[in-house]
């Protein structure tokens, strides 16, 4: 491909010639799948899933209260809702609606999608309600009186942008916004934090702290815990390293002298750091805990909370009023223990909270730390439909709800396997299909992988996935590949910058290691990704296309000289490096899957999808590959979903709709074999 990059009109994302070129791709996407005998089908199979009555209503407390935001065949949008504990404890609780969006919507004339809601805390009686223009990152914000279950006439409002916003008090919020020229960093995000007072005029609001045009963002926080109230500014210099600030009572700057690529917050009367390099004699990936005044005063002390080893790594950690719950990863299976913080700075007691089935997950769902002990904990598996516990640490624990199954497991098995890649790296992946004994020769399967930004592919229970391929004989493959968090600070840095084909090395080997294992063949082996996993996907039709019978990429990244450039790509420099330093360009092309695209080399089926509305990943990237792709004279189908934002689909009609795309696509080809990949 050469310097002039014939499809740059592509990217002028609501451009007519732009649109109606998308609409000519829908309709022959739609024509070769949507067409398909089985579509139809398999998608009310698939809305069905994801609007089933019976889904556990996972909820955050707040107060009295637990909040759930609920979608379903009814309530298309959702609601945002209340419950007391008591009530939730029924098969059928009876629910408090805070706010109808769907109602809204047609109120406003407008495509709104939830986007969440900041609660002031702890008098949990205001909120910040954050509201998307059909699924985009930028919202609108708008007050909301929890107790009048309305809008604050006259309340504190933001128009549409990436906003950052949080209650200091009642009548105050920390808030970083679109002003104007300036106020954005080059990634499209806040580049102050303003003091803004009820009353006032934004523009007119204090700034607090100010990051610079290269940063990607600045944000600030009011810790609001009784009796530790304190507040705090910050910048993400880039993706990983950041500066914390705490903000005196004269608005002056206290650095949190910590390693810029550590994450960092205070507690109570501790500072807890989590870190992304050695420091202080502890190990990349171990989490410590300080005394924040001493810390302050300059000790340097720290109580080692959780040290990695080469098969163990952090997950995460929460608290409880009096505890800290410590989430840890062993071979990507995960468990929890209790912590207790000893006092005058002794060891901090820890005993296992609960045992795990093998090859599952736990996840803390919620807790409550200034007021008590109490936790929510999530269990489940590949084949294994969520269960939800409550319990209170030193008290008894229940069962407050457990998912049906929604698909027919009989027959499957769950196994783990380690591929080897090609510099002799042990790459785990999991393998979720007939178990041996009913395992007729390969079979078509489909391979998952992400590997970038730290992000750990851990199991869980997957309705869609169940319906849509497991239950008609698919094998699913999950791939835990560096570039990812699953061992930690190093499996990540692994495959960082000019190293990122580590990660396409790690998934190649996972897919010869099943056709090794005689699990599937190249012809019935199908790979998809997204996002991150879009680039992965992109790298495997362009480097070892022969491995795979179709290729799915979803929002993808695709164009690595210009990723930069478009919407918040600039915020990934440090996950992949800068198209503009002469140092970082020629392993950027090099990786770019748009400019790897050759005429002369034979391809497997590939399908791109992309939303118009997705804000962060530019549609471009698949449009672009799409446009190369037919020029080149290979086979390409792309959908574009009009709105839904980087998820892709902004509600459940959506969803279903681009899942059974994928997935009929995928069956198609991969149950066809040869004959289909040679036709394409």
């Amino acid at each position: 491909m050469t310097e002039e990059d014939p499809y740059l009109w592509l990217e002028d994302v609501e451009g007519e010639a732009a649109l109606a070129w998308v609409a000519e791709r829908n309709a022959e996407t739609a024509a070769e799948l949507a067409a398909d005998d089985g579509f139809a089908a398999l998608k009310e199979r698939l809305r069905e899933a994801l609007d089933a009555s019976d889904r556990i209503p996972y909820t955050t407390r707040r107060g009295a209260f637990l909040y759930n935001f609920w979608r379903d065949a009814e309530h298309v949008r959702g609601l945002w809702r209340r419950t007391t504990l008591e009530r939730y404890r029924k098969d059928d609780p009876e629910w408090e609606v805070l706010l109808d969006v769907d109602a809204l919507a047609a109120a406003e004339g407008e495509k709104w999608v939830w986007a969440g809601a900041r609660v002031r805390r702890p008098e949990d009686d205001l909120a910040l309600v954050c509201l998307s223009r059909d699924g985009g990152d930028a919202m609108e914000v708008r007050e909301f009186d929890l107790a009048a279950r309305a809008f604050v006439e006259g309340g504190f409002r933001v128009p549409e942008a990436k906003t950052r916003i949080g209650w200091i008090d009642a009548d105050t919020v920390f808030v970083g916004t679109d002003l104007g020229p300036g106020s954005l960093t080059d990634s499209g995000y806040p580049r102050t934090v303003r003091r803004w007072r009820r009353g006032t005029p934004l523009e007119s609001a204090d700034v607090v702290f100010e990051a610079g045009q290269g940063d990607v963002s600045a944000w600030g926080l009011r810790d609001t815990t009784p009796g530790f109230e304190r507040d705090f500014v910050g910048r993400a210099r880039d993706f990983y390293r950041s500066e914390t600030y705490l903000l005196t009572a004269d608005d002056g700057l206290v650095r949190i002298d910590v390693p810029d690529d550590a994450r960092a917050y205070a507690h109570r009367r501790h500072l807890i750091v989590t870190l992304k390099s050695d420091w202080l004699g502890q190990r990349a990936g171990s989490l410590l805990a300080f005394d924040f005044d001493a810390f302050l005063a300059g000790d340097r002390t720290p109580q080692v909370l959780f040290t990695p080893d080469e098969r163990t790594a952090l997950a995460g950690h929460s608290w409880t009023r009096h505890h800290l719950l410590l989430e840890t990863m062993r071979d990507v299976s995960t468990r929890i223990e209790i912590l207790t913080p000893a006092p005058a700075g002794g060891a901090w007691a820890r005993r296992p909270l609960t045992d795990v089935p093998p090859l599952s997950a736990v996840t803390v769902v919620d807790t409550d730390p200034d007021v008590s002990d109490e936790y929510f904990l999530d269990v489940s598996g590949f084949l294994q439909p969520s269960t939800l516990h409550r319990g209170q640490i030193g008290g008894d624990t229940e069962i407050l709800k457990q998912a049906p199954a929604r698909f027919d497991a009989t027959g499957l098995a769950v196994e783990q396997f380690f591929a080897l890649s090609p510099d002799g790296t042990r790459v785990p992946y999991f393998v979720i299909g007939p178990d041996r004994a009913r395992r007729d020769g390969p079979g078509p399967t489909l391979l998952y992988g992400y590997g970038g930004f730290e992000v750990s592919l851990t199991p869980g229970y997957g309705s869609v996935r169940g319906r849509a391929w497991l239950e008609r004989g698919g094998t699913y493959v999950l791939a835990n590949i560096r570039g990812g968090g699953e061992y930690g600070p190093d499996w990540h840095q692994a495959a960082l910058g000019a190293n990122r084909p580590r990660a396409f090395e790690d998934f190649a080997a996972v897919a010869e290691d099943l056709v090794a294992r005689g699990i599937t063949t190249p012809a019935m082996l199908g790979a998809a990704g997204g996002s991150n996993g879009g680039l992965l996907m992109g790298a495997m039709l362009t480097r070892r296309p022969e491995l795979f019978g179709a290729i799915v990429a979803q929002v993808p990244l695709l164009d690595m000289t210009r990723f930069h450039r478009l919407l918040a790509g600039a915020s990934w420099i440090a996950e992949y490096g800068d198209p503009d330093d002469e140092a970082d360009l020629p392993h950027l092309r090099a990786l770019s899957p748009y400019h790897r695209l050759a005429a002369d080399r034979a391809y497997p089926p590939v399908l791109l999808m992309t939303s118009t509305r997705d804000d962060r990943v530019h549609p471009g990237h698949a449009r672009k590959t799409a446009a190369r792709l037919r020029e080149l004279g290979h086979r390409v189908l792309l959908h574009e979903n009009t709105g839904g934002g980087h998820a892709g689909a902004s509600d459940n009609e959506q969803a279903a709709h681009n899942s059974a795309l994928m997935h009929t696509f995928l069956w198609q080809r991969l149950t066809r074999g040869e004959e289909t990949a040679n036709d394409l």
